[in-house]
């Protein structure tokens, strides 16, 4: 599992170089196996040409800018720091996001379709559902061997 925010910022708030960041992220996407999590948009069809399912959470604007909200003050697994408040630049990026970048991300994945699966989320109860599926299907695995 590999978290492209973790890889991109550093603790002290500063980023690697673009050059550092693609070296990094091409060792990952020479791996047999790999999950990354993150959008790096810049980056997405270097990842689409090397993956074969893709995890879209595609959730409404209100609920996106209440996950970060919700996330202000704890520690994350993805973040090298805690993030003391809800930048604005940050905000706007997240509001502009539904126009200027997942028309995109949707056009990539229609010119992938034939090699890379989209499971796309419109809601948290989605992937909530999607998960709790899968968690049933490995337990019923394990029953088995």
């Amino acid at each position: 599992m590999y978290h492209l925010d973790l890889l991109w910022h550093k603790p002290d708030k500063t980023h690697i170089t673009r050059e550092e960041f693609d070296a990094r992220l091409s060792e990952w996407l020479a791996e047999d196996e790999w999950i990354i999590d993150g959008d790096y948009g810049r980056t997405l069809e270097m990842r689409l040409k090397r993956c074969d399912t893709v995890f879209l959470l595609d959730y409404p604007l209100d609920v996106c800018l209440q996950g970060v909200e919700a996330r202000i003050g704890q520690p994350r697994m993805d973040m090298p720091w805690v993030e003391d408040c809800f930048e604005s630049e940050f905000k706007q990026w997240i509001m502009a996001f539904p126009t200027q970048k997942l028309p995109r991300i949707y056009a990539l994945l229609e010119q992938y379709r034939d090699t890379a699966e989209a499971v796309i989320f419109k809601t948290r109860a989605e992937s909530e559902c999607y998960l709790s599926e899968l968690e049933k299907k490995n337990l019923e695995k394990k029953k088995w061997n």
